[in-house]
C-alpha cells in the first residue's frame, strides 16, 4: 500500500509541475498539492 501511495503522489505531482509548464497554474497547484497529501510523508488520507 505504501508503494501504491508514493506511486500516486510521484504521478500527482509531475502532473502538477507539467499543468505548470501548460500555463494553467491553479489546476497545477491543486494537483501538487493533492500529491503531497496523498503521500506516505504527507497526511495522507487513505490511513486511519
Amino acid at each position: 500500500m505504501t508503494t501504491l501511495l508514493w506511486i500516486l503522489a510521484v504521478v500527482l505531482v509531475i502532473a502538477g509541475v507539467a499543468a505548470i509548464l501548460r500555463k494553467q497554474l491553479l489546476w497545477g497547484i491543486v494537483l501538487i498539492v493533492v500529491g503531497l497529501l496523498v503521500g506516505p510523508g504527507g497526511t495522507s488520507i487513505f490511513t486511519s
